[in-house]
């Protein structure tokens, strides 16, 4: 999971989110404050309105939606979103109930840039970040001096670099593991040479560069595949950025939320998730994959 905008530009952003959700959701009518039928948030039987990334994020919820939420109660409603300001900025504001797109470095790197109060309810799946490239077959065949796209904000492109750091392309600063930038690069035999990009523009990009470090998500949006394609993934063992459904602080509680994560742990999704994704998106809870 990646920022698509900058931090600094959820100011000036707000103003436009109460179009794009008006835009999205004039099909229901509702809100996190309430609903059509002036039901309030937190009653069970109000719409949960939750934030989510197209893929896979969006994919997982409308699976629970189609097929599992009905039956438990709870009127689950949608609302995508290409980008990774909005989902929290909206989240804080109260005008969707949660959202499912970030692991939990970038939500605590959030909150403590923008003074948001946003909290993880559970761990849902890992998009395993990878190495891609239209131009070698191999690390060994990255050349003296390639350039190598990285997303550019804080939390994952320390993950990137790390990555990169992990297969002997570079060393990086000892105590930078979650907020190094190529300035914190100490050894780079290979003389790489480092191109910050918004997340979701790192696909459309690779063909300009030798090779680039792409968030699972985007990969997949931009018809890649970590188990096929990549030159090298991150490892699923112990891995700290496993994507979670977020609340605002105080929403934990929430009736609705809470049938949420029993669905989205359920052995119905872990299977989903499995057989949809195969290998490119990682349960996240339940049985360990293979």
């Amino acid at each position: 999971m990646r920022k698509t905008l900058q931090i600094t530009a959820a100011a000036a952003a707000v103003g436009a989110l109460a179009l794009g959700l008006s835009a999205c959701g004039s099909d229901s009518g509702s809100k996190a404050g309430g609903s059509a039928d002036g039901k309030a948030a937190g009653d069970a039987s109000a719409p949960l309105v939750v934030a989510a990334s197209p893929t896979p994020h969006a994919q997982i919820l409308d699976y629970v939606r189609d097929h599992l939420a009905k039956s438990a109660g709870l009127d689950l409603q949608v609302k995508e979103f290409s980008d990774y300001v909005l989902p929290n900025t909206a989240t804080e504001q109260g005008q969707v109930d949660a959202n499912f797109f970030q692991h939990r470095p970038y939500l605590d790197d959030f909150n403590k840039k923008n003074g948001t109060h946003l909290v993880s309810v559970a761990d849902v799946e890992l998009e395993p970040l990878g190495l891609y490239s239209h131009k070698v077959g191999s690390l060994s065949e990255l050349k003296d001096g390639a350039t190598v796209e990285v997303p550019n904000d804080t939390t994952n492109e320390a993950r990137a670099l790390g990555l990169l750091a992990a297969n002997g392309l570079v060393t990086l600063r000892e105590g930078t593991e979650q907020t190094a930038t190529p300035a914190d690069v100490t050894g780079n035999p290979k003389h790489l040479h480092f191109k910050e990009l918004e997340a979701a523009q790192l696909p459309r990009s690779l063909g300009d560069v030798d090779a680039g470090v792409i968030n699972g998500n985007y990969a997949i949006e931009g018809g890649l595949n970590p188990v096929k394609d990549a030159l090298v993934t991150e490892k699923a063992t112990g891995n700290p950025y496993a994507n979670i459904l977020v609340v605002k602080k105080g929403q934990e509680n929430d009736p609705r939320v809470v049938t949420l994560v029993k669905l989205l742990h359920s052995p119905q999704v872990e299977q989903y998730i499995k057989d949809t994704f195969k290998g490119a998106v990682i349960p996240a809870f339940g049985t360990p994959a293979a």
